[in-house]
Protein backbone atom coordinates (compact mmCIF):
# COMPACT_ATOMS: atom_id res chain seq x y z
CA UNK A 1 0.00 0.00 0.00
CA UNK A 2 2.69 2.53 1.11
CA UNK A 3 4.90 1.75 -2.29
CA UNK A 4 1.60 2.27 -4.57
CA UNK A 5 0.93 5.39 -3.05
CA UNK A 6 5.39 6.61 -3.23
CA UNK A 7 4.67 5.77 -7.05
CA UNK A 8 1.43 7.65 -7.71
CA UNK A 9 3.00 11.05 -6.20
CA UNK A 10 5.82 10.43 -8.81
CA UNK A 11 3.42 10.13 -11.48
CA UNK A 12 1.27 12.99 -10.50
CA UNK A 13 4.27 15.09 -9.82
CA UNK A 14 5.91 14.38 -13.58
CA UNK A 15 2.38 15.21 -14.86
CA UNK A 16 1.93 18.57 -13.36
CA UNK A 17 5.47 18.92 -14.51
CA UNK A 18 4.42 18.25 -18.08
CA UNK A 19 0.74 20.20 -17.90
CA UNK A 20 3.23 23.31 -16.55
CA UNK A 21 4.75 23.71 -19.92
CA UNK A 22 3.37 26.34 -22.21
CA UNK A 23 1.86 24.19 -25.40
CA UNK A 24 3.13 24.08 -29.28
CA UNK A 25 0.98 26.02 -31.83
CA UNK A 26 0.23 25.03 -35.65
CA UNK A 27 -0.74 27.17 -38.49
CA UNK A 28 -0.97 26.95 -42.13
CA UNK A 29 1.05 29.17 -43.87
CA UNK A 30 2.18 30.06 -47.84
CA UNK A 31 5.37 28.42 -49.31
CA UNK A 32 7.34 30.80 -51.20
CA UNK A 33 9.44 29.66 -53.66
CA UNK A 34 13.07 28.70 -51.94
CA UNK A 35 16.47 27.40 -53.39
CA UNK A 36 15.14 25.00 -55.20
CA UNK A 37 12.91 26.55 -57.20
CA UNK A 38 15.02 29.81 -57.50
CA UNK A 39 18.31 28.47 -58.22
CA UNK A 40 18.23 24.33 -59.37
CA UNK A 41 15.07 24.31 -61.12
CA UNK A 42 15.78 27.60 -62.91
CA UNK A 43 18.95 26.59 -64.36
CA UNK A 44 17.32 22.95 -65.35
CA UNK A 45 14.77 24.72 -67.26
CA UNK A 46 17.18 27.45 -68.62
CA UNK A 47 19.56 24.57 -70.28
CA UNK A 48 16.14 22.40 -71.00
CA UNK A 49 14.80 25.46 -73.31
CA UNK A 50 18.36 26.24 -74.97
CA UNK A 51 18.56 21.90 -75.76
CA UNK A 52 15.42 22.03 -76.92
CA UNK A 53 15.92 21.58 -81.11
CA UNK A 54 14.51 25.22 -82.68
CA UNK A 55 11.60 25.11 -85.27
CA UNK A 56 11.77 27.46 -87.80
CA UNK A 57 8.61 27.86 -89.91
CA UNK A 58 8.77 28.79 -93.22
CA UNK A 59 6.13 29.92 -95.22
CA UNK A 60 5.74 30.43 -99.46
CA UNK A 61 5.17 34.04 -99.68
CA UNK A 62 4.60 36.82 -102.51
CA UNK A 63 7.18 39.45 -102.72
CA UNK A 64 5.20 42.41 -102.23
CA UNK A 65 6.17 45.90 -104.05
CA UNK A 66 5.28 48.28 -100.86
CA UNK A 67 5.28 51.53 -102.96
CA UNK A 68 2.32 49.85 -104.97
CA UNK A 69 -0.35 49.44 -102.13
CA UNK A 70 -2.49 51.74 -100.23
CA UNK A 71 -1.30 50.75 -97.13
CA UNK A 72 -2.54 54.35 -94.94
CA UNK A 73 -6.19 54.49 -93.71
CA UNK A 74 -5.71 57.98 -95.11
CA UNK A 75 -5.50 56.07 -98.54
CA UNK A 76 -9.54 55.28 -98.02
CA UNK A 77 -12.95 56.64 -98.03
CA UNK A 78 -13.99 55.02 -94.70
CA UNK A 79 -17.02 54.50 -93.50
CA UNK A 80 -17.86 54.85 -89.54
CA UNK A 81 -16.63 51.90 -87.29
CA UNK A 82 -15.33 51.36 -83.98
CA UNK A 83 -11.69 50.83 -83.21
CA UNK A 84 -10.66 47.56 -84.48
CA UNK A 85 -11.31 44.94 -81.58
CA UNK A 86 -9.10 41.66 -80.80
CA UNK A 87 -10.78 37.96 -80.48
CA UNK A 88 -7.91 37.18 -78.64
CA UNK A 89 -7.36 33.63 -78.12
CA UNK A 90 -10.51 32.51 -80.13
CA UNK A 91 -12.01 31.69 -83.06
CA UNK A 92 -15.51 33.83 -83.15
CA UNK A 93 -14.35 35.73 -85.90
CA UNK A 94 -17.83 35.21 -87.65
CA UNK A 95 -19.08 36.98 -84.75
CA UNK A 96 -16.86 39.66 -84.31
CA UNK A 97 -16.76 40.75 -87.65
CA UNK A 98 -21.01 40.78 -88.15
CA UNK A 99 -20.92 42.84 -84.34
CA UNK A 100 -18.48 45.38 -85.73
CA UNK A 101 -20.94 45.33 -89.04
CA UNK A 102 -24.29 45.54 -87.02
CA UNK A 103 -22.71 48.65 -85.02
CA UNK A 104 -21.87 50.47 -87.90
CA UNK A 105 -25.41 49.97 -88.99
CA UNK A 106 -26.65 51.37 -86.05
CA UNK A 107 -24.75 54.85 -86.79
CA UNK A 108 -25.80 54.60 -89.79
CA UNK A 109 -29.28 54.25 -89.70
CA UNK A 110 -29.78 56.17 -86.25
CA UNK A 111 -26.55 57.99 -85.90
CA UNK A 112 -25.97 56.40 -82.57
CA UNK A 113 -22.98 54.62 -80.96
CA UNK A 114 -23.04 51.71 -79.16
CA UNK A 115 -21.08 49.18 -78.71
CA UNK A 116 -22.63 45.41 -78.78
CA UNK A 117 -21.38 42.31 -76.64
CA UNK A 118 -19.77 39.63 -78.92
CA UNK A 119 -19.57 37.20 -76.18
CA UNK A 120 -23.64 37.16 -75.36
CA UNK A 121 -24.58 35.86 -78.97
CA UNK A 122 -21.18 33.79 -78.77
CA UNK A 123 -22.95 32.32 -75.76
CA UNK A 124 -26.24 31.81 -76.87
CA UNK A 125 -24.56 30.27 -80.52
CA UNK A 126 -22.86 27.69 -78.02
CA UNK A 127 -26.50 26.62 -76.66
CA UNK A 128 -28.25 26.33 -80.45
CA UNK A 129 -25.31 24.65 -81.18
CA UNK A 130 -25.47 22.23 -78.15
CA UNK A 131 -29.36 21.87 -79.05
CA UNK A 132 -28.87 20.80 -82.31
CA UNK A 133 -26.15 18.22 -81.49
CA UNK A 134 -28.62 16.13 -79.56
CA UNK A 135 -31.49 16.78 -81.95
CA UNK A 136 -29.39 15.15 -84.53
CA UNK A 137 -27.69 12.59 -81.90
CA UNK A 138 -24.24 13.89 -82.34
CA UNK A 139 -24.60 14.62 -85.99
CA UNK A 140 -23.99 17.81 -85.88
CA UNK A 141 -21.01 20.23 -85.94
CA UNK A 142 -19.60 21.58 -82.90
CA UNK A 143 -16.70 23.89 -83.40
CA UNK A 144 -16.08 27.40 -82.37
CA UNK A 145 -16.89 28.55 -85.65
CA UNK A 146 -19.88 30.16 -87.51
CA UNK A 147 -21.04 32.10 -90.48
CA UNK A 148 -22.01 36.14 -90.18
CA UNK A 149 -25.55 35.27 -90.40
CA UNK A 150 -25.32 33.06 -87.09
CA UNK A 151 -25.58 36.71 -85.39
CA UNK A 152 -28.63 37.72 -87.00
CA UNK A 153 -30.05 34.19 -86.25
CA UNK A 154 -28.77 34.69 -82.28
CA UNK A 155 -30.58 38.13 -82.21
CA UNK A 156 -33.42 36.94 -82.97
CA UNK A 157 -33.78 34.27 -81.02
CA UNK A 158 -32.04 36.08 -78.01
CA UNK A 159 -31.70 39.76 -78.47
CA UNK A 160 -28.15 41.65 -77.67
CA UNK A 161 -26.83 43.00 -74.96
CA UNK A 162 -24.77 46.10 -74.38
CA UNK A 163 -21.12 45.42 -73.93
CA UNK A 164 -20.60 47.18 -70.88
CA UNK A 165 -23.27 44.97 -69.51
CA UNK A 166 -21.55 41.65 -70.70
CA UNK A 167 -17.70 41.57 -71.79
CA UNK A 168 -17.89 37.52 -70.45
CA UNK A 169 -14.33 38.92 -69.15
CA UNK A 170 -12.81 37.94 -65.72
CA UNK A 171 -11.21 40.55 -63.92
CA UNK A 172 -7.78 41.70 -65.09
CA UNK A 173 -7.75 39.59 -68.59
CA UNK A 174 -7.65 41.99 -71.56
CA UNK A 175 -7.98 38.99 -74.14
CA UNK A 176 -10.77 36.38 -74.50
CA UNK A 177 -9.30 32.67 -74.31
CA UNK A 178 -12.22 30.11 -74.94
CA UNK A 179 -9.62 26.72 -75.45
CA UNK A 180 -10.76 25.61 -72.19
CA UNK A 181 -14.26 25.97 -72.21
CA UNK A 182 -14.39 24.84 -75.68
CA UNK A 183 -12.57 21.39 -74.56
CA UNK A 184 -14.82 21.31 -72.05
CA UNK A 185 -17.82 21.47 -73.63
CA UNK A 186 -16.22 19.12 -76.57
CA UNK A 187 -15.98 16.46 -73.96
CA UNK A 188 -19.03 16.65 -72.36
CA UNK A 189 -20.69 16.25 -75.71
CA UNK A 190 -18.77 13.60 -76.75
CA UNK A 191 -19.55 11.66 -73.62
CA UNK A 192 -23.32 12.12 -74.04
CA UNK A 193 -22.56 10.76 -77.67
CA UNK A 194 -20.87 7.79 -76.76
CA UNK A 195 -23.10 7.02 -73.49
CA UNK A 196 -26.10 7.92 -75.81
CA UNK A 197 -27.51 9.91 -72.92
CA UNK A 198 -29.56 12.51 -75.38
CA UNK A 199 -31.70 14.38 -72.45
CA UNK A 200 -31.41 17.96 -73.83
CA UNK A 201 -33.12 19.82 -70.74
CA UNK A 202 -30.18 17.91 -69.17
CA UNK A 203 -27.37 18.63 -71.80
CA UNK A 204 -28.50 22.23 -72.41
CA UNK A 205 -28.59 22.71 -68.53
CA UNK A 206 -24.45 21.22 -68.44
CA UNK A 207 -23.47 23.39 -71.25
CA UNK A 208 -24.85 26.55 -69.51
CA UNK A 209 -23.10 25.71 -66.19
CA UNK A 210 -19.89 25.27 -68.28
CA UNK A 211 -20.74 29.06 -70.17
CA UNK A 212 -21.24 30.42 -67.19
CA UNK A 213 -18.57 29.39 -65.28
CA UNK A 214 -16.21 30.53 -67.83
CA UNK A 215 -17.68 33.45 -69.18
CA UNK A 216 -20.09 34.67 -66.64
CA UNK A 217 -23.87 34.44 -66.57
CA UNK A 218 -25.78 36.87 -68.78
CA UNK A 219 -28.50 38.98 -67.32
CA UNK A 220 -31.96 38.78 -67.45
CA UNK A 221 -32.72 42.16 -66.93
CA UNK A 222 -30.35 45.29 -66.85
CA UNK A 223 -30.38 49.06 -66.31
CA UNK A 224 -29.34 50.73 -69.40
CA UNK A 225 -28.92 54.55 -69.87
CA UNK A 226 -31.66 54.83 -66.76
CA UNK A 227 -33.53 52.51 -68.24
CA UNK A 228 -34.53 48.58 -67.74
CA UNK A 229 -34.05 46.36 -70.47
CA UNK A 230 -34.00 42.47 -70.88
CA UNK A 231 -32.04 41.57 -74.36
CA UNK A 232 -35.24 41.15 -76.41
CA UNK A 233 -36.34 45.18 -75.56
CA UNK A 234 -33.15 45.96 -75.83
CA UNK A 235 -32.49 45.17 -79.73
CA UNK A 236 -35.86 46.14 -80.15
CA UNK A 237 -36.61 49.46 -78.21
CA UNK A 238 -32.54 50.67 -78.60
CA UNK A 239 -30.04 49.17 -80.80
CA UNK A 240 -33.53 49.16 -83.28
CA UNK A 241 -31.78 46.79 -85.99
CA UNK A 242 -33.90 44.73 -87.52
CA UNK A 243 -32.50 40.98 -88.17
CA UNK A 244 -34.85 40.22 -91.24
CA UNK A 245 -33.13 43.43 -92.83
CA UNK A 246 -30.08 41.50 -93.29
CA UNK A 247 -29.04 39.19 -96.35
CA UNK A 248 -26.36 36.68 -97.26
CA UNK A 249 -24.92 37.15 -100.62
CA UNK A 250 -22.56 34.60 -102.32
CA UNK A 251 -21.41 33.17 -105.23
CA UNK A 252 -20.12 29.68 -105.77
CA UNK A 253 -20.92 27.99 -109.12
CA UNK A 254 -22.30 24.26 -107.80
CA UNK A 255 -24.81 25.75 -106.93
CA UNK A 256 -27.47 27.31 -109.18
CA UNK A 257 -26.90 30.81 -109.94
CA UNK A 258 -30.43 33.00 -108.99
CA UNK A 259 -31.77 30.96 -106.45
CA UNK A 260 -31.33 30.67 -102.50
CA UNK A 261 -28.58 28.07 -101.67
CA UNK A 262 -27.35 26.23 -98.73
CA UNK A 263 -23.42 27.16 -98.30
CA UNK A 264 -22.06 24.07 -97.84
CA UNK A 265 -18.79 24.94 -95.47
CA UNK A 266 -18.52 23.34 -91.78
CA UNK A 267 -19.10 26.75 -90.05
CA UNK A 268 -22.94 26.86 -91.64
CA UNK A 269 -23.38 23.87 -89.45
CA UNK A 270 -27.63 24.87 -89.21
CA UNK A 271 -27.23 23.94 -92.78
CA UNK A 272 -28.87 27.45 -93.70
CA UNK A 273 -30.38 27.79 -97.11
CA UNK A 274 -30.57 31.39 -97.10
CA UNK A 275 -27.74 32.29 -98.97
CA UNK A 276 -28.71 34.40 -102.56
CA UNK A 277 -26.41 32.86 -105.25
CA UNK A 278 -25.30 35.29 -107.80
CA UNK A 279 -22.71 35.00 -110.72
CA UNK A 280 -19.35 36.78 -109.92
CA UNK A 281 -19.52 39.68 -112.01
CA UNK A 282 -22.92 40.67 -110.02
CA UNK A 283 -21.35 40.02 -106.71
CA UNK A 284 -18.30 41.95 -106.99
CA UNK A 285 -20.95 44.93 -108.89
CA UNK A 286 -23.03 44.31 -105.39
CA UNK A 287 -19.86 45.40 -103.30
CA UNK A 288 -18.48 48.25 -105.67
CA UNK A 289 -21.64 49.50 -105.54
CA UNK A 290 -22.19 48.96 -101.48
CA UNK A 291 -19.78 50.17 -100.18
CA UNK A 292 -19.71 53.24 -102.53
CA UNK A 293 -23.23 53.99 -101.21
CA UNK A 294 -22.25 53.86 -97.50
CA UNK A 295 -22.87 50.46 -96.77
CA UNK A 296 -20.12 48.55 -94.96
CA UNK A 297 -20.72 44.59 -94.91
CA UNK A 298 -19.63 41.63 -92.97
CA UNK A 299 -17.42 39.48 -95.61
CA UNK A 300 -15.48 35.79 -95.25
CA UNK A 301 -13.44 33.67 -96.92
CA UNK A 302 -9.60 32.81 -97.32
CA UNK A 303 -6.91 34.28 -95.58
CA UNK A 304 -4.32 31.52 -96.07
CA UNK A 305 -2.55 32.16 -99.35
CA UNK A 306 0.88 33.03 -100.83
CA UNK A 307 -0.50 36.64 -101.57
CA UNK A 308 -2.15 37.28 -98.14
CA UNK A 309 1.10 39.20 -96.15
CA UNK A 310 1.08 40.11 -92.15
CA UNK A 311 3.85 42.33 -93.00
CA UNK A 312 2.54 44.68 -94.92
CA UNK A 313 -1.03 43.71 -94.11
CA UNK A 314 -2.21 43.56 -97.81
CA UNK A 315 -4.20 40.84 -99.20
CA UNK A 316 -3.16 40.22 -103.28
CA UNK A 317 -3.35 37.68 -106.04
CA UNK A 318 0.51 36.88 -107.47
CA UNK A 319 0.35 36.35 -111.16
CA UNK A 320 2.06 33.10 -110.18
CA UNK A 321 -1.35 31.93 -108.77
CA UNK A 322 -3.29 33.39 -111.77
CA UNK A 323 -3.34 36.71 -113.98
CA UNK A 324 -6.24 38.81 -113.21
CA UNK A 325 -7.86 38.45 -116.62
CA UNK A 326 -8.52 34.74 -115.74
CA UNK A 327 -10.34 35.29 -112.58
CA UNK A 328 -13.99 33.99 -113.27
CA UNK A 329 -16.61 31.54 -112.11
CA UNK A 330 -14.28 28.70 -112.75
CA UNK A 331 -11.00 29.61 -111.35
CA UNK A 332 -13.09 30.64 -108.42
CA UNK A 333 -15.00 27.48 -108.12
CA UNK A 334 -12.07 25.28 -109.31
CA UNK A 335 -10.41 26.42 -106.02
CA UNK A 336 -13.28 26.33 -103.89
CA UNK A 337 -13.86 22.48 -104.79
CA UNK A 338 -10.00 21.37 -104.65
CA UNK A 339 -10.34 22.82 -101.15
CA UNK A 340 -7.43 25.89 -102.28
CA UNK A 341 -10.21 28.02 -101.17
CA UNK A 342 -11.59 27.29 -97.49
CA UNK A 343 -13.97 29.56 -95.31
CA UNK A 344 -11.06 30.48 -92.75
CA UNK A 345 -11.93 34.00 -91.41
CA UNK A 346 -14.78 36.68 -91.13
CA UNK A 347 -14.11 40.21 -91.73
CA UNK A 348 -15.53 43.86 -92.11
CA UNK A 349 -14.87 45.47 -94.99
CA UNK A 350 -15.12 49.59 -94.52
CA UNK A 351 -14.07 51.31 -96.81
CA UNK A 352 -12.58 51.65 -100.79
CA UNK A 353 -9.98 53.63 -102.68
CA UNK A 354 -8.80 53.22 -106.53
CA UNK A 355 -5.62 52.56 -107.72
CA UNK A 356 -4.49 52.08 -111.44
CA UNK A 357 -8.08 51.57 -112.27
CA UNK A 358 -8.53 48.42 -109.79
CA UNK A 359 -10.76 48.72 -105.82
CA UNK A 360 -8.60 48.34 -103.34
CA UNK A 361 -10.78 48.07 -99.81
CA UNK A 362 -9.93 48.66 -96.46
CA UNK A 363 -10.72 45.41 -93.99
CA UNK A 364 -11.46 45.93 -90.22
CA UNK A 365 -9.90 42.74 -88.92
CA UNK A 366 -10.67 41.16 -85.19
CA UNK A 367 -7.49 38.71 -85.81
CA UNK A 368 -4.07 38.62 -84.87
CA UNK A 369 -2.35 39.07 -88.16
CA UNK A 370 -3.46 42.73 -88.58
CA UNK A 371 -1.77 43.75 -85.31
CA UNK A 372 1.94 42.86 -85.91
CA UNK A 373 2.48 46.74 -86.69
CA UNK A 374 2.88 49.45 -84.64
CA UNK A 375 0.23 49.39 -81.82
CA UNK A 376 0.04 53.28 -82.09
CA UNK A 377 -0.60 53.54 -85.77
CA UNK A 378 -3.83 54.27 -87.05
CA UNK A 379 -3.55 51.15 -89.31
CA UNK A 380 -3.09 48.68 -86.67
CA UNK A 381 -6.17 46.24 -86.68
CA UNK A 382 -6.64 46.54 -90.61
CA UNK A 383 -5.83 45.46 -93.50
CA UNK A 384 -5.83 45.89 -96.94
CA UNK A 385 -7.38 43.77 -99.98
CA UNK A 386 -7.01 44.00 -103.53
CA UNK A 387 -10.34 43.83 -105.49
CA UNK A 388 -8.45 40.73 -106.87
CA UNK A 389 -8.22 38.95 -103.78
CA UNK A 390 -11.85 39.53 -102.86
CA UNK A 391 -12.68 38.48 -106.40
CA UNK A 392 -11.06 35.20 -105.93
CA UNK A 393 -11.03 34.02 -102.43
CA UNK A 394 -13.96 36.26 -100.48
CA UNK A 395 -16.77 33.84 -100.50
CA UNK A 396 -20.13 35.36 -99.40
CA UNK A 397 -21.20 38.79 -97.67
CA UNK A 398 -23.85 40.03 -95.14
CA UNK A 399 -25.45 43.59 -96.12
CA UNK A 400 -28.45 45.52 -95.49
CA UNK A 401 -31.09 44.15 -98.23
CA UNK A 402 -31.58 47.90 -99.49
CA UNK A 403 -27.79 47.63 -100.63
CA UNK A 404 -28.49 44.39 -102.89
CA UNK A 405 -32.57 45.24 -103.15
CA UNK A 406 -31.65 45.17 -107.20
CA UNK A 407 -30.37 41.74 -106.74
CA UNK A 408 -33.04 40.27 -104.56
CA UNK A 409 -36.02 41.42 -107.02
CA UNK A 410 -34.25 39.02 -109.71
CA UNK A 411 -34.88 35.50 -107.71
CA UNK A 412 -37.63 33.37 -107.48
CA UNK A 413 -40.45 33.96 -105.14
Amino acid sequence: MVRNSFFTLIFLGLASSLFAQSQDKSEFINVEPGFYQKSILKDVNAVNEIQKPQVQITRFQMVQDITKIPNKISDYKKFWSFPPVSQGNTNTCWCFSTTSFIESEVKRIYNKEIRISEMFTVYNEYIEKARRYVKERGNSAFGEGSEGNALTRMFRMYGCLPLSIYSALPAGRKYHTHEALYNELNSYLESVKSSNSWNEELVISTVKSMLNYYLGEPPVKFMFEGKEYTPISFLKDYVKINPDDYVEILSYKQEPYWQQVEYKVPDNWWHSTDYYNVPLDVYMDAIKKGIRNGYTMSIGGDVSEPGFSRTTQAAMIPSFDIPSAFINDDARQFRFTNETTTDDHGIHLVGYCERDGKDWYLIKDSGSGSRNNDSNAPEFGYYFFHEDYVKLKMMGFTIHKDAVKDILAKFKK
